[in-house]
């Protein structure tokens, strides 16, 4: 197996701070997956590390008056409570600054065919609320960026969460330029569902063979009926079979089939990819990481 030293990789050591770590959320899981690869040999001379981005570049997505009450702690208890994660200005400095990684890593994808962001896939943070430890919409964020900025025609947000990427449909469904594919368990969070442009919803304890199968025709279908400028790759391991938070049942090696399969058909098909770790859920944090791991060791072997 040759690692390609060459694979652009995001990360900023803002994405992890002093936590409680007994949440649910496991913040700590962005410094053990840095830590992870750089001991496997993955990180030499490929790093990048994103700037903060600014209020003024959120509001193409995010509600002005959302952003300020963000920022400044002005969010009512309920508000803040559907976030599920206690304010601080660290949480802040690193929302702001894991929504412009995903998009610098959506720009070395388009340079370079792939590459990959250390964290991402808040894909529950709507225009005007955040839920589900989601604050800004890090995939409508760059969506919407990319296509601004000339830099795309058309995207293809692939999230295989195991959540539904509400929050992305919400902020995205009139915006003719963007195609949201989610594909995830159906009866699970969020239990009111925002339509996608392509949702698949899968039962409880579906396995390995299925899933793939499902994964592989729909990605295949979309990128010949799309011919999208660029994937944006939501790899959530809440899939897991022992996820805390998952219901499916796909095994470790399911998930490192899931994701060679879909760096695989983009780079068939030319499309350059970008990916994001997504959720993740274990008391267990260096396994978690592990298996955050997976679709960076994957793209990196491609």
């Amino acid at each position: 197996m040759v690692i390609n030293p060459h694979l652009p990789l995001v990360y900023h050591h803002d994405y992890s701070f002093d936590f409680d770590v007994a949440h649910r959320f496991v913040m700590s899981k962005f410094a053990d997956l840095y830590q992870n690869l750089l001991h496997s040999g993955h990180i030499q001379q490929n790093l990048f590390t994103p700037e903060r981005a600014t209020l003024a570049c959120l509001e193409a997505v995010h509600c002005p008056q959302y952003l300020h009450d963000l920022t400044h702690n002005l969010l009512d208890a309920k508000a803040q409570r559907r976030i599920g994660l206690p304010w601080s200005a660290e949480l802040m400095a690193r929302t702001f600054t894991e929504a412009q990684g995903t998009l610098h890593t959506a720009q070395l994808a388009l340079k370079h065919g792939v590459a990959c962001h250390l964290a991402g896939g808040t894909h529950h943070a709507h225009s005007d609320f955040g839920s589900g430890y989601c604050m800004v919409n890090d995939l409508a964020y760059t969506a919407t960026a990319l296509i601004e900025q000339k830099l795309a025609t058309n995207v293809l947000i692939f999230d295989l969460d195991v959540h539904q990427g509400d929050g992305t449909a919400a902020i995205l469904q009139h915006n003719p330029y963007v195609f949201t594919c989610s594909i995830h368990c159906e009866k699970n969070f969020p239990f009111r569902k925002i339509s996608s442009d392509c949702d698949i919803g899968l039962p409880i304890g579906l396995q390995d063979r299925q899933y793939i199968e499902i994964v592989a025709s729909t990605l295949t279908s979309l990128i010949r009926d799309l011919n999208p400028s660029i994937v944006l790759y939501d790899a959530g391991v809440d899939i897991w079979q022992h996820d805390s938070l998952g219901k499916l049942d796909i095994s470790w090696q399911g998930i490192e089939q899931r994701d060679r399969t879909v760096l695989t058909l983009c780079q068939q098909f030319g499309v350059p990819v970008a990916t994001v770790i997504g959720g993740g859920y274990d008391k267990d944090h260096a396994r978690l990481a592990e298996r955050h791991s997976i679709v960076i060791k994957q793209a990196a072997i491609i």
